[in-house]
């Protein structure tokens, strides 16, 4: 990317949404983790990872039994969407050599998160869109850490994958010098215009988080640089990278457009060791349409996966 296209994207974004928080929140480079308090001993332990331009939000309603114990990352350049806790510092943090707002970054933290903070023997690692690239890689990269832990990817980035047609048609004619004013545009346009076609049928909690997608990261940089790694990934990254993972559920929306659906499944059927659930959902934001959809942490066992169809349907 040019310099003086670089010097227009770093323009930084004021933080737009946030919630109460209950726990301890980590910098870990330029992303973080956050750990929400729970009861007692925690009976499972789920780490959630949010999508492109999402916070860590997304899990808290999903995941709300108070055994659970909640691990939350937040990307590189996030903003952490957090109140009432001040963030400190991760004194057991490593550097990270990769590129900020790249998968490979994010997958990094993961890793430092995975080594740290679970403290229960039954986890499960749960991420939405780009989320589901950002576990696959750091699986690539660490698989002794996913050897015993369920992968539920939510209408996920996979090796193969691409964008929605309506979305590739969007985009293709922006540079990045039009960023900005792109940005600015939707920004101004009220969700109306884009959301019913891009975001499905919006309820509360949906509208709430998604009508701030444009002031989630700290930068624009970070969302152009964020869609270009994605894309990359997926076009480069070959399905043998489910050889690194053990047990799991891809979990597919009945309507997706922000990603392919038909290149989703094709490369979630390369996969031999996750099931592949296809559900009703109306969108690309499988948790937010209707959390009951998310498979119960009972079912994380590896003997305990509900049957899914391997093949899926169309």
């Amino acid at each position: 990317m040019k310099a003086s296209h670089i010097r227009k994207l770093i323009k930084p974004i004021d933080i737009a949404y946030s919630e109460m928080f209950s726990g301890q929140v980590y910098r870990i480079g330029q992303g973080a983790v956050s750990v929400r308090n729970h009861s007692g001993e925690a009976r499972h332990t789920v780490i959630g990872i949010h999508g492109y331009l999402e916070n860590h939000c997304y899990f808290t309603q999903a995941y709300d039994d108070p055994t659970t114990e909640l691990i939350l990352l937040t990307c590189s350049n996030y903003h952490i969407p957090v109140n009432g806790v001040t963030p400190e510092d991760a004194g057991w943090q490593s550097p990270i050599e990769e590129l900020e707002g790249t998968i490979a970054y994010d997958a990094e933290l993961l890793i430092q998160a995975m080594e740290i903070l679970p403290s229960s023997d039954s986890v499960r690692v749960h991420g939405h869109s780009r989320g589901g690239a950002i576990i696959l890689e750091a699986a690539r990269r660490r698989p002794d850490l996913f050897h015993d832990v369920e992968l539920l990817l939510e209408a996920p980035a996979l090796p193969q994958g691409r964008l929605h047609p309506l979305v590739t048609m969007m985009l293709e004619p922006v540079s990045h010098g039009m960023w900005p004013w792109l940005i600015r545009l939707i920004n101004s346009a009220p969700s109306s215009v884009y959301g019913q076609t891009f975001l499905g049928r919006m309820n509360p909690r949906k509208k709430a988080l998604l009508s701030t997608l444009f002031s989630s990261t700290r930068d624009q940089l970070t969302i152009v640089r964020n869609l270009e790694d994605a894309l990359d990934w997926m076009d480069k990254t070959p399905t043998d990278v489910y050889e690194n993972v053990n047990r799991g559920i891809f979990l597919i929306p009945g309507t997706d457009r922000i990603l392919e659906k038909t290149a989703m499944l094709e490369s979630a059927r390369a996969c031999s060791s996750m099931t592949i659930q296809e559900t009703g959902a109306p969108s690309h934001f499988i948790t937010l349409d209707d959390d009951s959809l998310i498979p119960p942490l009972e079912a994380s066992g590896e003997d305990d996966i509900p049957d899914a169809d391997q093949s899926g349907t169309e």
